[in-house]
C-alpha cells in the first residue's frame, strides 16, 4: 500500500531537511517496499548518508511490521565527502534518525559494505543498495549480499540510469537473470524479486522492462524533457 498523501507530506518535510540524493518517487517505493516486508528477514541498507533513503525505509518498516533495519556505511571521507567538504557523517545521521523517531527500527553498522556482509548472520528480506557506483563495487554488493536474500525477497538498486557502474550491474546481472522476476523502475531505482530460477515469460518481461527504462533515460538526457517527465511517468506506470 502507498502512504497516503498525508503521509507523504509529513515524510516529505522530514526528509527535504537532509542532504541527500533521492527524489520522492524514489522514497516513496523504499517505504512501500519496507511496509510490505514480512519479517522472514531484515531489510539491509548498504549506503545511509545521513539518512534521507534510512529514514523513508524506516518510516515505511513503522506502517508495516517493523522490520529491524541494518543501515550500512562506514561514514568516512569519500569522492562525495569532498565535495561536501565532510570527513564524517554519523553524527549527523545519527541526529537526523532521531529526529525522525525512526531509532527503534534501525541499527547502524559503521562498516564498508564488504567488511559487514563477513559476520553477518541474518536473513535478508530487502536490501537497498547505493553505496559506491564503480562497476566492480557494485558488482561486489551484488554477488555478496544475494546469497543473504531470501527466495522472493526484493534487491533494490540506486542511480541505474545515468550512473555507467550500477547501470551496467542491473543491466548484466539483474534485467538478463535468471534468478529474478517482477523487475521494474521507479526513476532511477531498479528493484526485482529474487527467485530459484524465473521462466521464460519473467525473463522476456523483464527484458522488455530494460527497453522501457532505456527509453525513459533517453527522454530524460534531451534538454527540452523536463515538462514531459510527469506525464512519461504516468505511460510507463501504465504498461510497466
Amino acid at each position: 500500500m502507498k502512504p497516503t498523501e498525508e503521509e507523504k507530506y509529513k515524510i516529505r518535510k522530514i526528509v527535504e531537511e537532509i542532504d541527500g540524493w533521492l527524489t520522492y518517487k524514489e522514497g516513496e517505493i523504499l517505504y512501500e517496499l519496507a511496509k510490505k516486508c514480512t519479517g522472514k528477514g531484515v531489510i539491509v541498507e548498504i549506503g545511509s548518508w545521513k539518512g534521507k533513503s534510512t529514514v523513508w525505509l524506516a518510516k515505511g518498516s513503522k506502517r508495516g511490521n517493523k522490520t529491524k533495519i541494518y543501515a550500512i556505511d562506514p561514514h568516512k571521507r569519500t569522492s562525495v565527502h569532498e565535495k561536501y567538504n565532510t570527513d564524517w557523517t554519523f553524527d549527523e545521521f545519527k541526529m537526523n534518525i532521531e529526529k525522525s523517531n525512526v531509532s527503534d527500527v534501525i541499527t547502524p553498522i559503521v562498516k564498508t559494505s564488504e567488511e559487514a556482509v563477513k559476520n553477518f548472520n541474518k536473513h535478508v528480506e530487502l536490501i537497498f543498495i547505493d553505496g559506491s557506483h564503480e562497476y566492480d563495487q557494485v558488482k561486489s554488493d551484488l554477488k555478496s549480499w544475494f546469497p543473504k536474500v531470501i527466495d522472493g525477497g526484493t534487491m533494490a538498486f540506486h542511480d541505474t540510469i545515468f550512473w555507467s557502474g550500477p547501470k551496467r550491474v542491473v543491466e548484466e546481472f539483474v534485467y538478463r537473470s535468471r534468478n529474478f522476476r517482477n523487475t521494474k523502475f521507479v526513476d532511477s531505482i531498479t528493484f526485482a524479486e529474487k527467485v530459484v530460477q524465473n521462466s521464460l515469460q519473467d525473463r522476456v518481461r523483464n527484458i522488455y522492462v530494460l527497453s522501457l527504462k532505456n527509453l525513459y533515460e533517453f527522454v530524460r538526457s534531451l534538454s527540452f524533457s523536463e515538462p514531459f517527465i510527469p506525464a512519461i511517468r504516468r505511460i510507463i506506470k501504465i504498461i510497466h
